[in-house]
């Protein structure tokens, strides 16, 4: 592009992340959503106004031979955020490109193999992280994100704040995980995070910021491999192992809804065909559920 060019882009793509802030969405949401319009800029090497629908055929093409269907999704909704609320046109998407519905249920491990993934890992710090994520069924960064505040040790509730949807929930805290998390914490003692950064006692005392998020993932990956465990597994599996167990359990599917935040009863209802449970206490099933894991929590500080 020559410097007119460049400048054109320029405007348009700050009104463009201007109109996501204005609209609330979350910073992953803007991150993403703004990529999509650098993307399709770069490729054609021209301000996205003035695209063509030969252009976005063209592009798209070229987007579905090279990356995942959920990528090609993010972009499209990201481009026609930029239509409607920068361009202020509509365009019919379902022309250009519709990815594919489909209904893919995640690889479930067993209670007893949640166990020896969480026995079979060598460090503390990453034993701890796995039993928070599944016995409350947190999100990645939810996990990563606790703090001392959140911890109601009085009421046996954990505070998650700005979840999935930028909403915040209580969730029940089991007694095994408060035991482990306050040991945990005895082990470097900062005065904010659960799971600081870092990896000396030292380190973690003075670290300002949680665990790395991409070296936690990488972590996993290779625990659940040195543990012989051959499912597609990862911190997100946990989540949905806690969902199933739960239903396994017999707890109310509402009641399941509410403890992992899910929008809609739909979603809860993926781990289950049964309609009937009946209401059981949440806080003595899941205590139930996490006091089955026969643990071992001695990993390396």
């Amino acid at each position: 592009m020559n410097k007119a060019q460049q400048a054109k882009f320029d405007s348009l793509y700050q009104q463009h992340v201007n109109a996501l802030l204005r609209q609330g969405k979350a910073a992953t949401t803007i991150d993403v959503y703004s990529r999509a319009v650098r993307r399709i800029t770069a490729f054609f090497d021209t301000p996205p106004d003035r695209l063509a629908p030969d252009h976005f055929k063209t592009y798209f093409d070229s987007l579905v031979k090279s990356h995942s269907w959920s990528t090609v999704r993010i972009e499209r909704n990201g481009l026609q955020f930029f239509y409607k609320y920068v361009l202020n046109k509509q365009w019919d998407w379902i022309d250009i490109v519709k990815p594919p519905q489909k209904t893919v249920l995640p690889d479930i491990l067993s209670v007893k193999e949640v166990e020896h993934l969480i026995n079979g890992t060598r460090e503390l710090r990453y034993q701890t992280f796995l039993l928070s994520a599944y016995s409350m069924g947190l999100r990645l960064g939810e996990a990563l994100s606790l703090r001392i505040s959140d911890i109601d040790s009085q009421r046996m509730k954990v505070h998650v704040h700005l979840g999935k949807g930028q909403k915040d929930r209580f969730v029940t805290l089991p007694k095994t995980t408060l035991a482990a998390l306050r040991n945990y914490w005895s082990s470097h003692r900062n005065p904010q995070w659960i799971f600081p950064a870092g990896t000396a006692a030292k380190l973690k005392y003075a670290a300002t910021g949680a665990m790395n998020r991409g070296g936690l993932q990488k972590s996993i990956r290779v625990i659940v491999k040195d543990c012989g465990i051959r499912k597609r597994v990862t911190i997100h599996s946990l989540r949905h192992c806690y969902g199933a167990h739960l239903v396994e359990a017999g707890l109310h599917l509402r009641a399941i809804q509410h403890e992992m935040g899910h929008d809609s009863p739909k979603t809860t209802a993926l781990y289950t065909q049964l309609t009937d449970a009946a209401h059981q206490d949440i806080a003595i099933l899941i205590n139930r559920l996490v006091n089955r894991l026969d643990l071992t929590l001695d990993g390396e500080v």
